[in-house]
């Protein structure tokens, strides 16, 4: 637990200087905004600080959950259809319009998408069996359409290109105190939903036959890890847009400092999620980009090195 304690003291420090960084305003003037409760720190750097704290928690949770449960290292919500439906699902909220593409209309929406993803991988790995060489390529097609999907609908919408461009990157510019709202509840319920079920997180992780031999009942925990996994990514999409690689990055990162106990490294992921997305928008704002371009570079070289260990070990076990 001395990890965890040490990973929340660096994301409060990350927060505190994202908070103060910003290009209306110094860091020195916006030191000194702070006590005056100065609106530009109220009402746009405060929420925007939480938004990112909440949607990287989510989605170290989502990764979290997704690898232990398709026991792949290489799951995360990008590559698992999940993640792509719930950006069609933003998409196509703010192509409607209206009450739909207010930040709790997107989350619903959002949800949706994330269902339609995550219950297609569901039904292959409930039909086809659960081999996670198998599910990834599957997971990784899904996405791809659900992609197409979106961009089709940026095609058709070219007035609105804009404000879906937004969704397909990833940022947390124009954050509101509306989205946080809509985003903290989906946080709770996704973070406590998953530490009651750590210990079946583990035995999933194992693989079936053991699960069954626990007396665990492997199709129905499935679907309850899997809508865990939707709700966190879902309303990490309908806050922010895609952060592509923070549900990849932070669960490798609290395996490698807390080891597999899902019991701490759940939460440790959760915390790095929170850390990695506040980090990326600091530099994301200094280099005047997207936090999700920011994200999506890092989460690259983790997704490269995992894939080459992988690898490694696989041939290593044929030999």
């Amino acid at each position: 637990m001395r990890w965890l304690g040490v990973l929340i003291v660096v994301t409060a420090a990350l927060a505190f200087v994202q908070l103060l960084t910003g290009s209306s305003m110094s860091p020195a003037e916006a030191w000194s905004a702070l006590a005056d409760g100065n609106k530009i720190i109220v009402e746009l750097r405060a929420p925007r600080v939480l938004v990112g704290l909440g949607a990287g928690a989510c989605l170290g949770i989502a990764g979290m959950v997704l690898q232990s449960t398709l026991r792949n290292p290489l799951a995360s919500p990008e590559v698992t259809g999940v993640g792509s439906g719930a950006i069609l699902g933003a998409v196509v909220a703010t192509t409607l319009g209206g009450d739909v593409s207010s930040p709790t209309g997107m989350v619903v929406v959002a949800l949706l998408g994330g269902l339609l993803g995550g219950g297609v991988l569901w039904l292959v790995a409930s039909v086809g069996g659960s081999d996670p060489l198998r599910l990834a390529v599957i997971g990784i097609l899904l996405s791809a359409v659900l992609s197409g999907l979106t961009l089709i609908l940026l095609t058709a919408r070219p007035q609105l290109a804009g404000a879906m461009t937004r969704w397909l990157v990833g940022s947390l510019n124009g954050r509101s105190w509306e989205h946080w709202s809509a985003l903290w509840p989906c946080l709770v319920v996704g973070l406590g939903g998953a530490l009651l079920v750590t210990a079946v997180l583990g035995v999933l992780a194992v693989d079936d036959d053991h699960a069954k031999a626990v007396g665990v009942s492997v199709v129905p925990w499935r679907i309850v890890v899997l809508m865990l996994a939707v709700l966190t990514t879902s309303a990490a999409a309908a806050s922010t847009g895609a952060l592509v690689f923070v549900g990849l990055l932070a669960p490798h990162a609290a395996r490698a400092l807390v080891g597999s106990d899902q019991r701490i490294a759940l939460p440790v992921a959760a915390v790095v999620g929170a850390a990695t997305v506040s980090a990326a928008d600091i530099v994301a704002q200094n280099a005047n980009l997207p936090a999700g371009a920011i994200t999506a570079v890092a989460g690259a070289v983790v997704m490269v090195r995992v894939a080459k260990r992988t690898s490694t070990a696989t041939v290593g076990g044929a030999r």
